[in-house]
């Protein structure tokens, strides 16, 4: 459209111009570039052989014969031929669509029709076959002609030469004459291992050279209508031997099943790993299978995070892939898979639990630590494992009802805290070990979940329920204070058991202000999580970050504070013996300082050797 100069009233008109291509550089991106793996190349070239066949029963209605695709290798020849007996190229359709980039006639069918099987989508197909060979030969005839074949040569896909030769069988041999670097692939045993993979799901039978059976020979699960007599015994075994065909590292426990739900489409078998499993293992595996063909064989992402110990097969018609078909495009496709997905797991772990005692086991032992971060991803999970679980304690594995003692379930936050671990073993009760893999936020749904209350301790809500605070003159404050602390806050209390006298408790709110005021936690933190955080730790005093409980039920520290008041000449001597018991018991929360661990063993036997002396 003609526009105003800016500057002047002078009318201009913009030139259109025809952007130019270098179909020698574009070649060469397409041919070497679109795929990661040569493997790729052969998965489609029998792609290609296979929509043939389709297209076949599409136009010919009365061509009843079974589809066949053959791949010949031949090592001494450096050669590899794909033969089918689908509907044959005329010559025109050799110019139109296998000689030009970009443009397929099996996309042009599906336009009309998108359910029909047809798995070819880009017209870049057949460009696969020059990251394989030096020279490309196609022999065709079509259903069209059948009188007439036609021959299609070329060595780097820009230029080719056709020509007439005597009819042959209707339908297609590709034959590639291997560079080099790929003749390993004129092997059959590699070829039964690439294509049984890529090709499992195809229903065209693929055979490779002379073999009497297909490399495709089993059909999913999901495609069976289970027969009236079967039992369902045999059912699920045969699930379990498809998934096993399939799994790379682990024997199945169990399948579930995935069907069409909402915007997906997808069908197919998941299964639970009988491989033990750790809070952040991720073993998910899942092959998508796109309209039979394999697309892509790690698609773990569409399993939830949660899902560490799943594996799968699936099949859709819908998920596009990109144009070198190994990946997938993350569109509302997608996620309406993503969401099946989760959904069928869900639903088919609660059906396992119900239904098949004996592999819910199994899942409980090898996946109880994974399952009880899962459970905290979705309610319905939560409600499912909360009383299956197990939970590490100093008692062992227990349930969470074992946990309970008078209305409250204990956990211990840290892992080497020595007079923590004390004074759980003096009270007599199981403590979770809530340093590990989901442990302290799944009790703290549990607990609400009961109506209980959950004690953890070094915080300062969990100290309040185990430590009662008890008033002293400030005179006998200071003083045990000056006698007892090493840099510790002391709280005066009274707790059980009465034996403890004193314990020494990490303050975790003052650790976690003192970290959020180093240089380095701004850089690890966004400024909006940082701002969070700092509201929480605003009023927290972070001089101190530990605390220092002094028992005033226990005898010792009684007979310590009536000694003093009674002028006891030894009681400085009495309160050396107690601070060398507190240096001593939390040793291994103070290993970055031997040298105070050593002089409270001096003190110690000081004290000792004072005592006998007097």
């Amino acid at each position: 459209m003609p526009s105003l100069s800016p500057d002047t009233d002078t009318v201009i008109t913009p030139s259109l111009h025809r952007a130019g291509v270098d179909l020698s550089g574009l070649m060469s991106v397409l041919g070497k570039h679109l795929y990661s793996t040569p493997m790729v190349a052969i998965r489609e070239l029998v792609q290609n052989a296979h929509d043939s066949i389709t297209r076949r029963r599409l136009e010919e209605p009365g061509w009843s014969e079974p589809g066949r695709i053959t791949v010949i290798p031949d090592r001494a020849a450096r050669s590899l031929r794909i033969i089918d007996n689908g509907a044959g190229l005329t010559e025109h359709e050799i110019h139109a669509y296998l000689a030009t980039v970009g443009v397929g006639y099996t996309r042009t069918l599906r336009e009309g029709n998108d359910d029909d099987g047809l798995i070819g989508m880009f017209g870049l197909g057949f460009l696969s076959a020059f990251v394989l060979a030096q020279r490309v030969s196609v022999r065709t005839t079509s259903y069209q002609t059948p009188a007439l074949g036609h021959h299609y040569l070329s060595t780097n896909a820009e230029q080719y030469s056709t020509g007439t030769i005597p009819a042959r069988p209707v339908g297609t041999e590709v034959e590639l004459l291997l560079h080099k670097d790929f003749e390993g692939l004129a092997n059959a045993a590699v070829l039964r291992d690439v294509l049984g993979r890529y090709c499992a799901l195809l229903r065209a039978p693929i055979f490779i050279a002379e073999d009497s059976k297909p490399v495709n020979l089993q059909a999913p699960p999901w495609r069976d209508e289970p027969a009236p007599v079967a039992h369902p015994a045999q059912r699920h075994r045969a699930k379990l031997e498809f998934a096993t065909r399939f799994e790379r590292d682990f024997e199945p426990i169990a399948t579930i099943d995935l069907l069409p739900e909402g915007g997906s489409d997808a069908v197919g078998l998941l299964w639970i790993q009988d491989g033990a499993t750790y809070g952040t293992s991720d073993n998910r595996n899942l092959a998508v299978f796109l309209r039979g063909m394999l697309l892509d064989d790690d698609a773990r992402d569409l399993l939830p995070p949660w899902a560490g110990f799943v594996g799968g097969v699936i099949e859709s018609n819908r998920l596009t892939p990109t144009a070198s078909r190994e990946d997938l495009q993350r569109d509302e496709t997608y996620r309406a898979v993503q969401h099946a997905l989760s959904e069928a797991l869900i639903q088919g772990l609660g059906d396992i639990a119900r239904q098949q005692p004996e592999a819910w086991r199994r899942i409980l032992a090898r996946h109880n630590e994974a399952l009880l971060g899962a459970s905290l991803c979705d309610e319905r999970l939560f409600e499912l494992m909360m009383e299956r679980l197990r939970i590490p304690s100093s008692q062992g594995d227990l349930h969470p009802q074992a946990l309970v003692h008078k209305g409250a379930i204990h956990v211990m936050p840290e892992r080497d805290n020595d007079f923590e671990s004390m004074l759980f073993r003096s009270i007599g009760v199981p403590v979770a070990f809530g340093y590990c893999y989901a442990v302290t936020p799944f009790l703290r749904r549990w607990v609400v979940a009961h109506g209980l209350r959950l004690i953890e301790l070094g915080t300062e809500q969990g100290n309040r329920q185990l430590f009662e605070p008890v008033i002293l003159p400030p005179a006998d404050v200071e003083w045990l204070t000056r006698h007892l602390a090493n840099g510790e806050r002391p709280v005066i209390s009274r707790f059980s058991p009465v034996e403890l006298p004193l314990i020494v408790v990490p303050d975790r709110d003052a650790q976690l202000k003192r970290r959020l005021d180093e240089d380095n936690t701004d850089k690890r933190l966004s400024f909006a999580a940082l701002s969070l955080a700092r509201q929480f730790t605003a009023k927290i005093d972070s001089s101190h970050t530990t605390r220092l409980y002094i028992n005033t039920d226990n005898p010792a520290i009684q007979a310590l504070l009536q000694a003093r008041q009674d002028g006891v000449a030894r009681v400085d001597l009495a309160a050396r013996l107690l601070k060398a018991f507190k240096i001593i018991g939390n040793s291994r929360q103070q290993q970055d300082n031997a040298g105070e661990l050593i002089d409270a063993l001096r003190n110690l036997a000081q004290a000792v050797g004072d005592l006998l002396a007097t």
